[in-house]
């Protein structure tokens, strides 16, 4: 998916960003809500704790869901001196995001099981459901690289949280931004997907598990 489809087929580009838009916003809609049954009310305090999708889109992250299909939202901030679990409290907000997502991924699959011989492949629910399957695998893979601001961050940290580990978290949360920029920079400007080449693998085996290989380019 690309800005020529806008030009192209504007139906499918308008279908794609409404998925793009849904995923990402319970994604960290999730994220809030985990932190705020933690106990930490800063997401609600600061109105993360809500589906609309402006309160959660990082413009980048959104341009890289459009263009090349993996991105994220705005960071949900937390304090984790607020959690009652200050310990694992983190571990479970990393998640919550990425979990949104397989719930969503896993509904969409039994869906498209379930109405493909009904509706038939051209059919423009099927076509959106199609896109919200891909958006939302591919939402929950690229989460879970550990690099930051994603997802996959905040589990190692929350991971190696003894101090013999403090050295690499603090390199990690300066130099992990930009190592995941310049991934998605080869990816977008020069064509090297290290990214998709990674990714690809698991996104195959999720899709072949609901029989949509090959399925509009699934």
């Amino acid at each position: 998916m690309n800005l020529t489809t806008l030009f192209s087929d504007p139906i499918l580009f308008v279908l794609w960003i409404v998925a793009v838009l849904v995923a990402l916003t319970v994604h960290e809609f999730s994220h809030a809500l985990a932190a705020t049954w933690m106990g930490d009310p800063t997401a609600k305090r600061l109105g993360r704790l809500s589906l609309n999708p402006l309160a959660h889109i990082d413009w980048f992250g959104l341009l890289a869901l459009v263009l090349v299909s993996f991105g994220w939202g705005k960071p949900v901030p937390f304090n984790p001196y607020l959690l009652r679990d200050q310990k694992w409290g983190p571990l479970y907000i990393g998640l919550a995001g990425p979990f949104s997502n397989l719930l969503m991924l896993t509904l969409v699959g039994i869906l498209l099981r379930l109405l493909l011989p009904i509706l038939g492949s051209n059919n423009l629910l099927i076509v959106f459901l199609g896109l919200c399957f891909l958006i939302n695998t591919a939402l929950m893979l690229f989460n879970l690289i550990p690099l930051p601001p994603l997802d996959g961050s905040k589990i190692i940290m929350a991971l190696l949280h003894r101090p013999k580990w403090y050295a690499f978290r603090e390199k990690l949360e300066s130099y992990g931004s930009w190592v995941l920029m310049g991934l998605i920079l080869l990816d977008v400007v020069f064509g090297v997907g290290l990214i998709s080449a990674v990714l690809g693998g698991p996104y195959h085996w999720i899709a072949g598990l609901f029989g949509l290989n090959g399925l509009f380019g699934l």
